[in-house]
């Protein structure tokens, strides 16, 4: 059985294919504010699947996006979902739909306990017990959001693209700025997994995802896997179980 995956965040949303062994070669990104009938026709023009499996975190997207598969078998990620893991959270309901689509991606390919981090819009740290259970996280600002911001509240400081600093000390406005955003989010990133892993009762598998996890994650030891595709995973795997 053919599953479209949709993994649906604030910035972009990503589309692709999978079944109970894998994901398929294809993916398409698409910004998440141009989502619509019109464009979903024009991406989904060639693929074929069988049911829709949907992780949102934007309720206007996913609502849209009921509608328009409203004729397939359909199934949008929540707290309920048989998902392989339990809960251990007093407001489940108050989950992102992608924090536990990281923590069933987690349990199923790397084994528990385990800390996913996931380089977003924001930067969620996701822990899951010894015995596939998800117990909470941690939630800061996005890097990208951080060196945005600063930009914008600031009128001599321009936007930079992220990149590996050449030095500590900078030798330009740029420079400084670059070292400022990557060793200082290493540190944030550091002390979290730090204070995390005191609480958990085993050491954990530390696994980074999302858009910015391969560039901090090359100074940070502490990170045992980068797994791009582990939200698709983890939506694969659920609804291989769904449906």
């Amino acid at each position: 059985m053919r599953h479209l995956l949709i993994d649906n965040s604030n910035t972009r949303t990503k589309f692709t294919i999978g079944n109970a062994d894998g994901l398929s070669n294809w993916l398409t990104r698409v910004a998440t504010k141009e989502i619509c009938p019109i464009v979903l026709d024009q991406i989904l023009a060639d693929q074929s699947f069988d049911a829709v499996m949907l992780c949102s975190v934007v309720p206007e997207k996913a609502a849209l996006m009921a509608e328009y598969f409203s004729s397939l078998p359909f199934h949008q990620l929540g707290y309920q979902t048989n998902m392989g893991i339990h809960i251990d959270y007093p407001k489940p309901e108050q989950i992102g739909a992608d924090r536990l689509a990281n923590a069933a991606g987690v349990h199923h390919l790397h084994g528990c306990p385990a800390i996913v981090i996931d380089f977003g819009t924001a930067v969620t740290f996701d822990a899951v017990g010894p015995n596939a259970t998800y117990l909470g996280g941690v939630i800061a600002p996005g890097l990208a959001s951080m060196t945005e911001n600063l930009a914008k509240r600031t009128a001599l400081l321009p936007k930079i693209e992220l990149s590996e600093p050449a030095n500590a000390i900078g030798k330009s406005t740029t420079e400084a700025m670059l070292a400022g955003a990557i060793f200082g989010y290493r540190g944030l990133i550091k002390e979290i997994i730090h204070k995390v892993s005191a609480e958990m009762t085993e050491k954990p598998i530390i696994v980074a995802t999302g858009g910015d996890a391969e560039l901090i994650a090359r100074g940070l030891p502490e990170i045992d896997h980068v797994s791009p595709t582990l939200t698709l995973e983890g939506i694969r795997i659920t609804a291989s179980l769904q449906f």
